[in-house]
């Protein structure tokens, strides 16, 4: 790669990063273009498509938070501590950072390496949560496909909170903490969860893009 065009490939990937944080990975690709200070084209020119545009510049992020998240929740000597923090800061990471909670939804299917480590998240939260039931701190029938709905719904209150009441989805964190306790377990729950294979479709509804 050319030097200049090498100079502009690194404006864009601190504009995308930049505008990904601050709006999700939707942000028009014109404004990146124009934060960075180069034509649309030359975005075109030099990543082809949005989707490799995140790739580039979201996967290795959000593989780190994820995944320090889902480490340190393994770490807790107590599991159900551990599912605690986890969901917690997970929700944490979607309302200050669009870009994570798009990550978790499976927003963008096409960016492969963001689909793994969307892949990875999933499975990471699903031993939290074995874990967890193993432990006897959670209730048994709760599964990975109900933390997932429980993120999807999160992240749109979070997102529809931010400028007014921007701690709102603390509280629906709570509720779901003490909701999933055994003890607070009273009988069967009505309905089974989504299948997985289900699940991408749901999660991609919440987020907007069916």
């Amino acid at each position: 790669m050319r030097a200049d065009a090498q100079r502009n490939a690194e404006k864009l990937r601190a504009a995308a990063a930049e505008l990904f944080q601050e709006r999700g990975l939707k942000v028009p690709l014109k404004e990146i273009a124009r934060r960075a200070g180069v034509s649309h084209g030359t975005l075109y020119n030099l990543f082809g498509t949005r989707e490799a545009l995140i790739d580039d510049v979201v996967a290795g992020l959000a593989a780190d938070r994820l995944g320090a998240a889902a480490e340190h929740a393994l770490s807790f000597e107590d599991a159900g501590k551990g599912f605690a923090y986890y969901v917690q800061r997970v929700c944490e990471l979607q309302a200050t950072d669009p870009a994570v909670a798009d990550v978790v939804s499976g927003r963008f299917p096409a960016a492969e390496c963001l689909m793994a480590i969307c892949g990875q998240a999933q499975d990471a939260a699903t031993r939290i949560i074995e874990r967890a039931r193993l432990a006897g701190a959670i209730r048994p029938d709760f599964t990975g496909e109900d933390l997932l709905l429980f993120f999807g719904t999160s992240a749109l209150l979070a997102r529809a909170v931010a400028d007014t009441a921007p701690d709102a989805w603390r509280r629906q964190v709570a509720f779901l903490l003490d909701g999933v306790r055994t003890e607070a377990a009273h009988g069967p729950l009505p309905f089974a969860p989504p299948a997985p294979q289900q699940i991408p479709d749901v999660m991609s509804r919440l987020a907007g893009t069916p």
